[in-house]
């Protein structure tokens, strides 16, 4: 069992994920915003007026757990997340105040990201950036 915990792909990138999770939620924490929040506010800021299907996939994230996740921002007036054309379309779109929220978050992120890559070192980070880049490549299908 040892051996298993020791070497578990997924324990030990899930680990390593809330590690740096639990950093930028400490920084970002002055914001009201958590990190995954904020990842989800550039995501919608990215794709512009998005469907929450293709912002799930941008996210690799369930459908369900998105929605549930866009609820509080929501709620916040960060975000709207409205029927399209198709009744079956919800379409997320950045307010105004999502917009400022970013803004103002974004110094905060920026504090953390240069946290980790510091103590990671320029190294390590692009090549542990290129190694997350290549493990996201298991989500397609073969």
């Amino acid at each position: 069992m040892s051996e298993i915990a020791a070497t578990c792909a997924c324990s030990n990138v899930r680990k390593a994920a809330r590690v740096v999770t639990q950093l930028f939620d400490e920084v970002l924490q002055p914001t009201g915003l958590r990190s995954t929040q904020f990842t989800l506010l550039v995501a919608v800021a990215l794709l512009g007026e998005a469907p929450v299907t293709q912002l799930a996939e941008a996210l690799v994230m369930d459908r369900t757990t998105l929605a549930r996740n866009l609820k509080p921002l929501e709620c916040l007036g960060l975000l709207t997340v409205e029927a399209g054309t198709d009744r079956r379309k919800h379409l997320a779109k950045l307010t105004e105040d999502g917009r400022q929220a970013l803004a103002s978050a974004l110094p905060y992120w920026e504090q953390a990201q240069h946290r980790v890559v510091t103590r990671l070192g320029q190294e390590r980070w692009h090549a542990l950036r290129s190694s997350l880049q290549a493990t996201m490549t298991l989500a397609q299908p073969l």
